[in-house]
């Protein structure tokens, strides 16, 4: 093996390892912004929807035994005569609702 051959081979080694190390390290949740969009399409199935928000980090939060990776969020609606605020809490990893409730 000649000294070309290895350089090359050393050079591309290290630019894959420097490529790839984002999405090996990367973590498995999905996007805060996806997230609020799969539950306030949820919402809306039952009424207009004013406003929303959702925390960008994850918290744990623990119902029953199971340990969750989650987002908090909250979602504003509002009808002729109230408002409606509710507050939801998902699963950063599969984007689920696992609690909502009105504040």
């Amino acid at each position: 093996m000649n000294t070309k051959s290895f350089f090359f081979g050393l050079a591309t080694g290290v630019a894959a390892a420097i490529l790839l190390q984002k999405p090996l390290t990367a973590t498995a949740f999905k996007q805060p912004e996806t997230v609020l969009h799969k539950v306030k399409s949820q919402f809306k199935k039952k009424g207009p929807i004013s406003g929303s928000w959702i925390e960008m980090k994850t918290q744990s939060y623990v119902k029953g035994p199971i340990t969750y990776t989650v987002y908090k969020g909250g979602i504003t609606r509002n009808f002729e005569t109230y408002t409606e605020q509710w507050e939801f809490v998902a699963d950063a990893k599969t984007g689920l609702v696992i609690e909502t409730q009105v504040i």
